[in-house]
C-alpha cells in the first residue's frame, strides 16, 4: 500500500497545533488519533508511534500522532492528560478533514494518554474503539499492592533470592522494612491514597473518572498490558482489587491482552510488532 506523511498546523482554542497525518492512497473507514502521553511528543519514545503509523498505513488505515498544547511543537500552556479534551477533538477534526473518506475514529493511547483517551472517548459519538496501552492509574496503594504481588511474591519464589539470601547477599533489614511500608499502604482506601495531586499524576479521583469515561463508552475496548512494567501491573493490581473496574474492562466488547515480556513502551521491535498486529487486526474485526 502506497502512503504519505504530512506535517500539518492545526487549531485548537486559539493555539496552533502541530500534527503528522499519515495517509494511505486508499485509507480504510476507521482512522486512529495517536493520543501521545506526557512528557511526550509526536515521534514517541524510540520513534514508537512513527513506526505505528507508518505500519498502520501499509494496511490502510490512516491516524494522525501530534503534540497536544504545551507539548513538542505545540502552542499553549503546559497541561496534564486530564485537560486535553479540546485537543483530542482537534486532532479527530483534523484527521477527518485530511482524509474524508474515514467515517470513524479509533483512539490509541499509551499510559496517560490512554487514560486521556478514557476521559474524552463517551464525548465523541465518532469514537468508536479505544486502543489502551499500559494506562496511567497510580495510586500509592496501587502501587504498593503491584509491587507485593508482582515483585514480592517473584522474589520469593526465585533461587537466586534465596541464593544471595543465603549468602548474605540481601539487606534484610531493609527489605522488611519496604515489605512492611508496602503492606500498610495498600491498606489505605483509594481515594486517599494520592496525598497531592501533581501534573503527572493527576487530581486525587482521576482513576474514578476514568471508570465513568469507560462505563458510558459503548465501542470497542482494546486494553494492551505489559508484563514487566509497574504501570501494567499496577492496572492489573487495580482489576483484581476493584469490583467496578474488574466488572467494566469485562464487558462483551472489551478485550485484553498480556504481554509478559514487554517494557512500558515496547521497545524491542518484537513487542512492537506485536502490538501494531494487535492494533491492525482489532480496528478490521472488532472497530465498527
Amino acid at each position: 500500500m502506497n502512503w504519505q506523511a504530512q506535517p500539518i498546523i492545526f487549531e485548537c482554542e486559539g493555539s496552533r497545533l502541530i500534527g503528522v497525518v499519515t495517509r494511505p492512497d486508499r485509507p480504510y473507514k476507521t482512522g486512529v488519533v495517536i493520543v501521545v502521553g506526557g512528557p511526550q511528543y509526536r515521534a514517541g519514545s524510540h520513534r514508537q508511534f512513527t513506526l505505528l503509523a507508518r505500519e498502520l498505513a501499509q494496511n490502510s488505515i490512516a491516524s494522525i500522532r501530534f503534540d497536544y498544547r504545551g507539548m513538542g511543537d505545540s502552542e499553549g500552556e503546559m497541561r496534564n492528560f486530564e485537560d486535553i479534551d479540546a485537543d483530542i477533538k482537534s486532532a479527530v477534526d483534523a484527521l477527518m478533514t485530511q482524509v474524508p473518506e474515514i467515517e470513524q475514529i479509533a483512539l490509541w493511547g499509551l499510559c496517560d494518554g490512554a487514560s486521556a483517551a478514557l476521559y474524552y472517548c463517551q464525548t465523541d459519538a465518532r469514537v468508536r474503539g479505544l486502543m489502551l496501552l499500559n494506562p496511567w492509574v497510580h495510586s500509592e496503594a496501587g502501587a504498593a499492592r503491584a509491587r507485593l504481588k508482582y515483585y514480592y511474591l517473584a522474589r520469593l519464589l526465585s533461587l537466586s533470592f534465596w541464593t544471595k539470601l543465603l549468602g548474605g547477599k540481601v539487606k534484610l533489614d531493609a527489605s522488611l522494612n519496604d515489605l512492611t511500608h508496602a503492606a500498610r499502604q495498600v491498606r489505605e482506601p483509594e481515594h486517599t491514597a494520592l496525598t497531592s495531586a501533581t501534573s503527572r499524576q493527576g487530581s486525587v479521583d482521576y482513576i474514578d473518572r476514568m471508570l465513568v469515561g469507560l462505563k458510558k463508552y459503548t465501542g470497542s475496548v482494546h486494553i494492551i498490558l505489559s508484563g514487566k512494567d509497574l504501570t501494567g501491573q499496577e492496572f492489573r493490581a487495580l482489576l483484581q482489587h476493584n469490583k467496578s473496574w474488574n466488572i467494566a474492562c469485562n464487558r462483551p466488547q472489551n478485550k485484553m491482552t498480556v504481554l509478559k515480556d514487554a517494557n512500558h513502551t515496547f521497545s524491542e521491535a518484537a513487542w512492537r510488532k506485536q502490538v501494531e498486529t494487535l492494533t491492525v487486526n482489532w480496528i478490521y474485526q472488532e472497530v465498527s
